[in-house]
């Protein structure tokens, strides 16, 4: 039988495996069933965790390696990674390098008083690269601040102010901005874009608070005053700062509620206030490694990711990635930790099949203590129904 070109292209699996990692587990698994086959592996990202990894096997950059702040304060090595282009210079940037929720232990979690400003750091060290172009991936983050910290230490105001968390900002002053301007000024000339795998606004019932503070931590009661205290931050902001026009119609834009403000805990937008432009993650990263061309000489596409389930269908890697295939008319799967959703609310991408590593609590505790070899397994199993060579 003919042997077929599988594309592996997986995200991270949250907390176990890199994409890196995860891609070839599922490698090794379809080898064991299926050793003809022709495989790529293409490791993916979202703009969430392992952002800068995946880019920096696609891309021929430079790695400029330093030191930040964590969510609380703790230095942690991050870096930016540098690349030169037809026209000018381009520093990708990963804020979960400094304000992932992998930074932080389980009693640590706490959207309160979490911080970004190590992200800051990030950012401040990508413009000393005299480049023109800044691309900032969110995701993954343990932070609910909206952005506060990041401003703070590109001088916007007092870190003892907008540095201590996203409760905080609920006493911040009206002039906790003063800076603002001048710390917008800094990127005249540079094309901040921000790479989002959400595509949710600040505030409300799917803003930052309400949808993903409790995965950072929050309790209800606590995602409320979040909500109240990044509200504060909004009035602030309004204060401070005249809101853009929209081209269109020359109204004024609301930027906490454009599309992946709230990101990352609202990352978004303090990125938004300094004039930065949404795009999305997926897309980025897919361009960024050729996928496209790829997999118009392939005839399946696997794809996975730690838990398969709603938000895996907007803007995640999975989603992405099913798109793409089905745009090029190829067939796609998932092999996940844990799948959460049903075959009803994955039609619509085109994905033909999703299976699940784990299924109850025992297979769960299995793929914790080996996440390597229970992957490896299931991906060697996926094979016998998918492969024709073996």
């Amino acid at each position: 039988m003919r042997a077929v070109h599988v594309v592996i292209a997986p995200d991270c699996f949250t907390g176990t495996l890199t994409a890196t990692q995860a891609a070839e587990a599922m490698a090794a698994g379809w080898h064991d069933t299926a050793p003809g086959d022709a495989l790529t592996l293409l490791p993916l990202s979202d703009g969430g965790p392992g952002f800068l990894d995946v880019l920096g096997r696609a891309l021929e950059g430079e790695t400029v390696a330093l030191t930040v702040s964590d969510p609380v304060g703790r230095e942690v090595p991050a870096a930016v990674l540098v690349v030169e282009h037809e026209g000018g210079r381009t520093a990708y940037v990963e804020s979960a390098q400094a304000a992932g929720l992998h930074l932080l232990a389980a009693d640590e979690r706490n959207p309160a008083l979490t911080s970004t400003w190590g992200v800051g750091q990030l950012v401040l060290a990508a413009l000393e690269e005299d480049v023109d172009r800044i691309v900032v991936g969110l995701g993954g983050s343990g932070t609910n601040d909206a952005g506060a910290g990041l401003l703070a230490a590109l001088g916007a105001g007092p870190a003892d102010v907008l540095a201590r968390g996203g409760s905080a900002l609920a006493q911040a002053p009206d002039d906790a901005l003063t800076g603002l301007l001048a710390a917008r000024d800094r990127f005249s000339g540079v094309d901040l874009v921000v790479a989002t795998d959400v595509d949710n606004p600040l505030l409300g019932f799917k803003g930052a608070s309400a949808v993903f503070g409790p995965q950072k931590g929050a309790s209800p009661e606590l995602a409320q005053e979040l909500e109240g205290a990044l509200g504060r931050f909004t009035e602030i902001v309004a204060r401070t700062l005249p809101s853009p026009l929209d081209l269109l119609t020359g109204s004024p834009r609301r930027l906490e509620r454009e599309p992946g403000a709230g990101a990352a805990g609202g990352l978004g937008y303090a990125l938004f206030l300094l004039g930065g432009r949404r795009v999305s993650g997926v897309d980025l990263v897919l361009d960024a490694v050729g996928f496209h061309d790829v997999v118009r000489e392939s005839d399946l596409v696997v794809t996975g990711e730690g838990t398969f389930d709603w938000q895996s269908l907007q803007g995640k890697v999975a989603a992405g990635v099913a798109v793409a295939a089905l745009e090029a008319g190829l067939p796609s799967v998932v092999l996940a930790g844990q799948v959460l959703v049903g075959r009803r609310e994955t039609m619509g991408l085109g994905i033909s099949g999703t299976y699940a590593v784990a299924e109850t609590p025992e297979e769960v505790d299995a793929a914790l203590l080996d996440p390597v070899g229970t992957l490896r397994a299931r991906a060697a199993r996926v094979a016998r129904t998918w492969s024709a060579g073996r």
